[in-house]
């Protein structure tokens, strides 16, 4: 199948006719990616499922006053990052339950769910990582596993690059100290 560069994407979007078919690329390009993304923060399979799903109908919405003042990328990644933050906030009131309770019901899910394939060494540093704050949660996993530059990050998560690199020290330095106490 033919990959579609994001500017032949728009440019079928911007054509009534081909709309769908725009669409239809840019899942197919970017479903994956966010949904790892998605993944990282949320940790369910089945809340990701919906989040992304969610990410793609906002994506849809407004694709149309889409300015191409950043890439399409950055701008997906934007709408699926406040989309899944939007997500555990709401998780949160509704559970009216602390975060220390979240996290715990996270990592419980993390161990029991069929879709996690790590061995236990990376059980464990996905359960350090869910220590986390959300936002630094979010920082670490970007820049650890999809090495995503600090200046696309700050894009992204609409941050300084300065406190960005801060906040993934801070991170680092929790989860090492996570990993040694357990």
């Amino acid at each position: 199948m033919q990959h579609y560069s994001d500017g032949e994407i728009l440019n079928l979007f911007n054509d009534e006719q081909t709309r769908q078919m725009a669409l239809h690329h840019l899942i197919q390009k970017y479903q994956q990616k966010l949904y790892w993304h998605i993944r990282k923060i949320i940790i369910s399979h089945d809340d990701t499922d919906d989040v992304l799903q969610n990410t793609f109908i906002k994506v849809w919405k407004g694709l149309s006053g889409f300015k191409e003042e950043s890439q399409l990328y950055t701008w997906l990644y934007r709408i699926a990052t406040n989309e899944s933050l939007t997500f555990l906030k709401q998780k949160k009131r509704a559970n009216t339950i602390s975060i220390h309770t979240i996290e715990y019901q996270l990592s419980k899910s993390l161990e029991s769910d069929t879709f996690f394939t790590g061995d236990r060494i990376q059980l464990k540093l996905q359960q350090a990582i869910l220590t986390l704050p959300e936002k630094q949660r979010i920082v670490f996993n970007m820049r650890y596993y999809d090495e995503t530059p600090y200046e696309q990050m700050s894009e992204i998560l609409e941050t300084s690059v300065g406190a960005l690199k801060a906040s993934y020290h801070i991170a680092a330095k929790k989860i090492e100290e996570h990993l040694k106490s357990n």
